[in-house]
């Protein structure tokens, strides 16, 4: 074991790997700043270099990234009174309390040790749990596996922030699309449509890119307007925020704890580790009655940054050993690791235990360099909050759909992130979690494939009956209940509304669930007429989820119903949804004018006239600022191509 740990730690050595984990901690410090992307954007970005580096430049270039977005979302949070994630709301109480009274800096270096600590505490105990959970991992046969994995689906969609029978209709749909292309038990296409590009499947990267990625893009477009309005003051006080931080190590340590705990279990998330994180702190604070929670207190800061971080670290626990992942960046991780041949959980242990601490040294170091450079980048990454959406759409555009276009090398790639971004868009609005989709859509085929494998071997009875099967039953069955006494005390909507909301602004009317309802009932009524073409193995999963999906939509449309008519009929679109609607209109517009460029003249060519048009019409940005940013894009664009081996889409005139 110790053998393995230095061996990982040596690759460092190579400086090469410095390098590439430091970029993946400047883009993860970006984007933790941008509301809504957070660290499944970070990921996504970075995942068409996947196929153009080396594993372990990859893997370390992706760490970097998913170990620094919590630090870095604080910013806006704390600075602007705008939560970075949803995570990050809880900032708002004592951090922006204590930027309006001059102490900006001080919370913000605070949340930064923090944040780091809580990330190398997580670091600590999964080197720890991998020698003591090694017996038992490696004791996991296939009923086991394929048990954790439907666990894991289920709890991400069950305990996700938003409506949860929703959750599981998306979870259900990202299984259905999961399956398009070569089916793992049995030799034949499924959903292809004859379309050679679906043989392989929806890409990881395009649908990550699409649900989230190009969704936000058309809500950020739709707003129009900068994060921020007022001059940014960050304050003083960042040599006491590191006194605060090491003053209050038991409230670190607490709050890491809580992470950690949070982050092994799939589907609980960081916005719910970061609100125990604070109750508990919040509590330890008023049996000492020295608390001053909600007006300014650096523990309200130091105990939810411990945790956040302690969440990510905490969550490679469940992703590595048993190849379930906790959150929506470790299932593009849990994908990333698929790519190079490498299956998370026992084997991994047993074959690549290198490769796990490797993994391990990655987030330690990248939670130190992350956490310096935040005190060095706080200011100008505050500043990008002022600039206008349209003007980051200008550059974001063609930059995620030349990523997107990486793992297939098809054009129509471009159609699915499309589609993908409008769907994540309406769950945005509609207040349906989207991780759950992610989650399920990576591991729609370890699931097949373990069930297959479990019933080959055993029979119903054996394999229902062992015991740490039995255990995951009775914590699913518990969850349906906690689900259904939560949903009984918060039957009225109003309310219900208010804790589901994600971070959507506007409530949506009664007939717009119904709409989506009703699309459900009839995309899987329609999945499940075309069941009947495949073999008998290629059969049994789409019909299941089929026909999970339709009771799941049906129950979906009655609850709906029923809402509708407890509000007294559908709704109707007020001023303020109606705006929404006709500017994200235009946004998808502008995105299939950028498509129909680059089909037309190529990646380089289709992306500057874009932006120079964009930026001129909707940013109403000025000739030279935009002639100077159109260059700018275009010498990232070259630079991505000759530099990073990226291969850009070719149109059909140039």
């Amino acid at each position: 074991m110790l053998e393995a740990a230095f061996s990982a730690l040596s690759q460092f050595a190579d400086p090469t790997m410095l390098i590439y984990l430091g970029v993946g901690v400047a883009v993860g410090l970006v984007i933790g700043v941008i509301p809504g992307l957070g660290g499944t954007g970070a990921v996504a970005v970075l995942l068409p270099f996947v196929f153009v580096l080396e594993p372990s430049q990859a893997i370390a270039m992706i760490i970097g990234a998913v170990a620094v977005v919590h630090t870095s979302d604080v910013i806006t949070s704390v600075v602007l009174g705008i939560p970075g994630s949803a995570s990050a709301s809880v900032f708002l109480l004592d951090g922006h309390t204590m930027a309006k009274e001059g102490n900006g800096g001080r919370a913000l270096s605070a949340s930064f040790i923090s944040s780091m600590i809580g990330g190398l505490i997580g670091i600590v105990a999964l080197t720890v749990v991998v020698p003591i959970a090694q017996p038992v991992v490696t004791a996991f046969g296939s009923p086991e596996i394929f048990a954790l994995v439907v666990m894991g689906i289920f709890l991400t969609a069950t305990l996700s922030k938003g409506n949860v029978v929703k959750g599981l209709l998306i979870s259900v749909f990202g299984l259905a699309l999961g399956m398009i292309g070569v089916s793992p038990v049995s030799a034949e296409y499924r959903f292809t449509f004859g379309s050679e590009y679906l043989t392989e499947g929806i890409g990881l990267v395009a649908a990550a890119l699409g649900i989230f990625g190009v969704a936000e893009i058309i809500d950020l477009v739709a707003q129009k307007k900068s994060v921020a309005g007022e001059k940014i003051k960050l304050g003083s006080g960042w040599r006491q925020g590191i006194t605060d931080a090491l003053r209050y190590k038991s409230d670190v340590l607490r709050g890491s704890a809580v992470g950690v705990g949070v982050g092994i279990l799939p589907g609980v998330g960081s916005t719910a580790g970061s609100w125990l994180a604070y109750g508990q702190a919040q509590a330890f604070a008023s049996r000492r009655g020295d608390g001053r929670f909600g007006k300014g207190d650096p523990r309200g800061v130091i105990a939810p940054s411990a945790a956040s971080n302690g969440i990510e670290s905490g969550a490679l626990i469940p992703t590595l050993l048993f190849g379930v992942p906790g959150a929506a960046p470790f299932a593009l991780l849990l994908g990333i690791l698929l790519i190079f041949g490498v299956q998370p959980g026992p084997t991994l242990i047993t074959q690549d235990l290198d490769l796990v601490y490797f993994i391990v040294w990655s987030f330690a170091i990248a939670s130190v360099v992350g956490a310096a450079l935040a005190f060095f980048m706080a200011r100008p990454l505050a500043k990008l909050s002022h600039v206008r959406f349209p003007i980051l759409a200008a550059g974001l555009i063609p930059i995620l759909f030349m990523s997107g276009f990486q793992e297939p090398l098809d054009l129509h790639v471009f159609y699915t992130m499309f589609l993908l971004g409008i769907i994540g868009w309406i769950c945005k609005m509609t207040n349906i979690p989207r991780a759950p989709f992610l989650i399920a859509y990576v591991l729609a085929e370890p699931l097949e494939r373990y069930y297959f494998l479990t019933v080959n071997v055993f029979t119903p009875s054996e394999w229902l009956t062992r015991p740490f099967v039995a255990v995951i039953a009775l914590v699913l069955v518990g969850v349906v209940a906690m689900s259904v006494i939560r949903y009984v005390r918060t039957r009225n909507a109003e309310s219900q509304a208010m804790q589901m909301s994600e971070l959507s602004d506007l409530k949506a009317p009664p007939f717009m669930d119904l709409g989506v309802s009703l699309v459900g009932v009839v995309f899987f009524i329609a999945m499940l007429s075309l069941v009947g073409g495949f073999s008998d193995n290629g059969r049994v999963f789409p019909l299941v989820v089929g026909i999970m999906g339709l009771v799941l939509a049906v129950l979906s449309l009655v609850r709906d119903a029923l809402r509708a008519r407890s509000e007294g009929g559908l709704g109707r679109l007020d001023a303020a949804w109606r705006e929404r609607l006709n500017v994200v209109g235009m946004s998808a517009l502008w995105l299939l004018a950028f498509m129909a460029l680059v089909f037309l003249f190529g990646m380089l060519i289709g992306s500057v006239i874009f932006a120079l048009v964009f930026l001129l019409v909707v940013a109403r940005l000025k000739v030279l600022p935009t002639l100077i940013y159109v260059g700018c894009l275009a010498a990232a664009l070259y630079a991505l191509v000759e530099f990073a081996m990226l291969v850009p889409p070719s149109g059909y005139l140039i």
